[in-house]
């Protein structure tokens, strides 16, 4: 997909730029994934929003660079990428490891006095709620066993075994990443912050979802789907409406 990284930096990807848009979606890969990963959304979003997606080192165009081994690493340098592009609000949507790294690049942008309109956390528990694991440690076998059990990457990757391989180093990376991050500040959002949460994944339970208000001055809501971890694949066209439907309220209320 070679329209995938025309014009774009090496961190932020804009697969159908909307220079009218009001406002910009910044979306969060989840572990091992990759800025692709959002195009559909950036196709549906565009143009009533820009939608700018993360491209972490380690994976696709990247795949040669070292990956950064922690969530306040990668949070540090997202900011830096993400400066040229707050002429406008932004909003911040992560999945899963993507939803902890989106909520840190939400305090440090707001601690620079920057505009975020909204954080979206979808499929992970709040940053405050801790849970002891060892993923990242385990062989290769069991982290495949744990991506086909969240079903978090595709059939076809989970049966190629050079595939598997290109993608083994940086998944595993990824988890590191996440079952590391600890959230030990008090330090609380004031943009409002809106879990996502599939009522059947096995990685958040309700009250590690309803934690998330615990992390915000603003306004905070729950919003719970049908599915397991990855329940968004299944409801793309609800999620954007959440999405929009908080945009197109935050246009109303800045007039």
């Amino acid at each position: 997909m070679t329209e995938s990284f025309a014009s774009n930096g090496a961190w932020i990807r804009r697969f159908h730029p909307a220079d009218q848009a009001p406002t910009r979606l910044v979306c969060f890969p989840h572990a091992g994934g990759s800025a692709t990963f959002y195009f559909p959304v950036s196709r549906t979003l565009s143009p009533g929003v820009d939608v700018l997606s993360v491209q972490y080192p380690g994976r696709q165009d990247r795949r040669h660079e070292p990956c950064m081994k922690t969530v306040a690493e990668l949070a540090d340098a997202v900011v830096e990428e993400l400066l040229p592009w707050a002429d406008r609000p932004l909003n911040l949507f992560g999945h899963s490891m993507g939803a902890s790294l989106a909520f840190e690049v939400a305090l440090r942008l707001e601690q620079r006095g920057l505009a975020v309109q909204g954080l979206f956390a979808s499929g992970r528990r709040a940053p405050s709620r801790f849970r002891h694991e060892t993923v990242h440690l385990a062989d290769d076998d069991t982290l495949i066993m744990e991506l086909g059990r969240l079903s978090g990457t595709e059939s076809q990757v989970l049966g190629d075994p050079e595939m598997l391989r290109m993608i083994l180093p940086a998944v595993r990376n990824d988890y590191r990443a996440a079952e590391t991050y600890r959230f030990t500040g008090d330090t609380r959002l004031a943009c409002p912050v809106t879990a996502l949460v599939g009522d059947q994944d096995p990685q958040v339970t309700a009250a590690e979802a309803e934690a998330w208000a615990e992390h915000t001055t603003g306004a905070f809501r729950l919003r719970w789907f049908e599915g397991g971890h990855f329940f968004l694949n299944a409801h793309a066209a609800e999620v954007m409406s959440v999405i929009t439907d908080h945009v197109g309220a935050s246009a109303v209320g800045s007039r």
